[in-house]
């Protein structure tokens, strides 16, 4: 009686400890799903072919309500970003490479290694790789926190 006693006690003791492992395993999956979700409402839409922006590094700024990001932008030869925007400033330098910087009202700047250049928020601009290989540009973002970092210009409407 006294082995059937202990035999019992064991298995209770293992069916709360599996209970409670499930029930951590699932609230742990609903934390990631919802980080996610979140993480993803803020994503920049797809990249043009030819175009690649790596992100380095993001933090919060000292600036409420802001975050500063690091990000690589790479052009395969003959690769573009059409026209878009950002929630905040670009500081840029370019890395390698030759481009073609349009901004809207102004005229087109070419820029070479060791070019560096700087976006108010919310300024229209597109990027054409024009020289004879890739091209490079480092860029710090100092943008609207939870906003996405590019944003397409004059975008086809969503279909519903």
């Amino acid at each position: 009686m006294r082995v059937a006693n202990i035999t019992l006690k064991h298995r209770s003791q293992r069916m709360k400890n599996r209970r409670w492992m499930i029930a951590i395993g699932f609230a742990i999956a609903v934390l990631a799903g919802t980080l996610g979700v979140r993480d993803s409402i803020a994503q920049t839409p797809a990249a043009p072919p030819g175009f690649k922006r790596v992100e380095l590094n993001r933090h919060d700024s000292s600036n409420p309500g802001h975050e500063v990001v690091l990000a690589r932008a790479e052009f395969d030869p003959g690769g573009a970003v059409p026209k878009h925007t950002h929630p905040g400033e670009e500081v840029a330098y370019v890395l390698e490479g030759e481009l073609t910087l349009e901004v809207e009202g102004k005229p087109a700047q070419h820029l070479k290694a060791g070019d560096s250049f700087y976006l108010p928020g919310g300024t229209v601009h597109a990027a054409k790789n024009t020289g004879k290989g890739g091209a490079k540009v480092l860029s710090t973002y100092i943008v609207e926190k939870g906003k996405p970092l590019a944003t397409p210009v004059g975008a086809p409407p969503a279909k519903k």
